[in-house]
């Protein structure tokens, strides 16, 4: 089914756009949602009218795309995450992760256009993060990992590979009765008990 889209939609298109749908997406979800237009000379007719509007909302988009990428770019984003001696970070840093730092700094990005080496960075360095935004455009998030400081709590702790001491487990040792008078009273304790035949 042939359509117009009254709205940007994502992994679909933008507001404008003359675009092919399956019939029970259209009727089942674009159409009662107002997302869509069905194709039509009547509904070309009114796309044609608001070329003029939709080439302005356009290009409004390309400009803060271009202002948002001269902000990604102009600052190198630092994060500091918990790591091993080696570099190896307890835990990784993901698009969510670069995205919610992003936002701290006042810029707000989809986090599914956030394009993270190899999906998660797991050691600490430095990394270029391919953010995608309107159209074709990219920037380049210059990123910097760091280890947190480790706190003197976790200094105190064993190093890895270091053995463990163990302790022999304390038995309980019951302390035997001294004179005769309590030795007899243990017996028969004993033997009430079923201890003993």
């Amino acid at each position: 089914m042939k359509v117009i889209l009254n709205q940007d939609i994502p992994n679909l298109g933008e507001i404008g756009d003359i675009k092919e749908v399956a019939p029970g997406y259209a009727r089942n979800y674009l159409l009662p949602k107002k997302l869509v237009m069905v194709y039509n000379e009547k509904t070309a007719a009114m796309l044609q009218k608001r070329q003029a509007e939709i080439l302005a909302i356009k290009e409004q988009k390309r400009l803060a795309s271009r202002s948002l990428k001269e902000k990604i770019e102009a600052d190198q984003l630092i994060i500091t995450m918990p790591a091993g001696n080696n570099g190896k970070l307890y835990g990784a840093v993901t698009n969510h992760t670069i995205a919610d730092e992003l936002l701290k700094k006042g810029i707000e990005v989809d986090r599914k256009k956030i394009e993270v080496p190899g999906r998660a960075i797991k050691s600490v360095g430095n990394y270029k993060v391919v953010i995608k935004l309107y159209e074709k455009d990219e920037a380049v998030l210059r990123c910097s990992v760091e280890a947190q400081a480790a706190t003197a709590s976790e200094e105190k702790k064993p190093a890895e590979g270091e053995a463990k001491k163990h302790r022999p487990r304390r038995q309980r040792v019951e302390a035997e009765p001294a004179t005769a008078e309590e030795q007899a009273a243990a017996f028969e304790a004993a033997v009430n008990r079923g201890q003993l035949g």
